[in-house]
């Protein structure tokens, strides 16, 4: 039987299912400028919802309308929820410009140059059989693409990295029913619309998608007589994907590849791809795992021409050879094939 088949009936026999959990996020960012910049798309200030990474409203400085970015949202919500977001949406562009003007005075910048002020807020939360787990909370600020202040939401006090931003700590952590309401937000009211808005958008999150996977490798750029293998798993959703590179239906440690991290595709999938470097000698058997919510069973993905052969093994000698590949793999495969 072919590794691939052979590593799906292991998989198999031995019931090895996945419980999947779901994790779902909700976070508004606000980004606001000193001046304009006259370029296209890029405003003054601007905001913006992300539902598990996908935009779902959005306004800026110049048409002054909160807006829904997806069809669902639209239909769901009232429209009295976009009129008063439209409001606060505005209220926020003039606190914005108000305390941009008051960070380049304590860091003594001057109007010639761009200054950006961001706030980040929003809650996770991690769902089993249909119930929310709060996960934590975010409530974060940053000057000029540099942490500037942000919310400790277990012990309810801001921290300040940096000089300037104490004076904003001092004065925010000496109004305590402040630091309560930042807390009740992140932990409470944010999960409660997160809830609502998966409520109003579930068929688009139940449009998951499986993962292609491909393995292939190249030359090394670093190191002369070595390949760099890639296990590459790319067109899933949701983000949370398990990708293991395997020599000999063994999984690598972490810390022998290199990962890039589950990043977004342009259509609103993602992709993560994990590298390791060996000879480009090596005959040893590779081969890219990858188990996703989506899939009932494991995708295995070979590189190279390796293929371990049997012949007239049934029933205990096929438990057998599972053994001694696992215990002893370097002894029970010569050449490509089983003996």
């Amino acid at each position: 039987i072919s590794a691939n088949k052979f590593g799906i009936s292991i998989f198999r026999s031995l019931k090895l299912v996945t419980k999947w959990t779901y994790k779902h996020s909700l976070y508004y960012i606000y980004t606001s400028l000193n001046k304009d910049v006259a370029l296209p798309g890029i405003y003054e200030f601007t905001a913006l919802g992300l539902l598990d990474d996908r935009e779902i409203d959005y306004y800026n400085s110049k048409e002054q309308v909160k807006v829904p970015k997806q069809d669902r949202m639209k239909e769901k919500l009232q429209p009295d929820y976009w009129d008063k977001g439209t409001q606060s949406r505005r209220s926020k562009e003039q606190w914005f410009k108000v305390n941009v003007d008051i960070l380049m005075d304590r860091m003594r910048h001057n109007e010639t140059d761009l200054q950006v002020l961001q706030w980040r807020h929003g809650c996770e939360i991690e769902e089993a059989d249909g119930k929310p787990t709060f996960l934590r909370g975010i409530d974060e600020y940053s000057y000029d693409g540099d942490e500037f202040l942000s919310f400790d939401d277990e012990n309810m006090r801001w921290i300040a990295p940096v000089a300037q931003a104490l004076p904003t700590k001092r004065k925010w952590d000496d109004v305590p029913i402040l630091n309560q309401y930042t807390k009740g937000y992140l932990e409470r009211e944010c999960v409660d619309w997160l809830s609502k808005f998966m409520e109003c958008g579930k068929e688009a999150l139940r449009n998951h998608s499986k993962p292609e996977v491909h393995a292939f490798a190249k030359k090394s750029t670093t190191n002369s007589g070595k390949l760099t293998l890639t296990c590459l798993a790319t067109g899933f959703y949701p983000k949370d994907v398990r990708l293991d590179v395997r020599k000999f239906w063994t999984s690598l440690p972490e810390h022998l590849l290199t990962s890039s991290g589950v990043r977004p595709n342009d259509d609103g999938t993602y992709q993560l791809r994990k590298s390791v470097e060996i000879q480009e000698d090596n005959t040893a058997y590779y081969d890219c795992y990858v188990t996703h919510s989506t899939l009932e069973e494991p995708i295995i993905k070979q590189w190279g021409n390796y293929i371990c052969v049997t012949s007239c093994i049934s029933g205990l000698l096929k438990f057998r050879m599972f053994l001694n590949v696992i215990l002893n793999p370097n002894k029970v495969c010569r050449n490509g094939v089983f003996v």
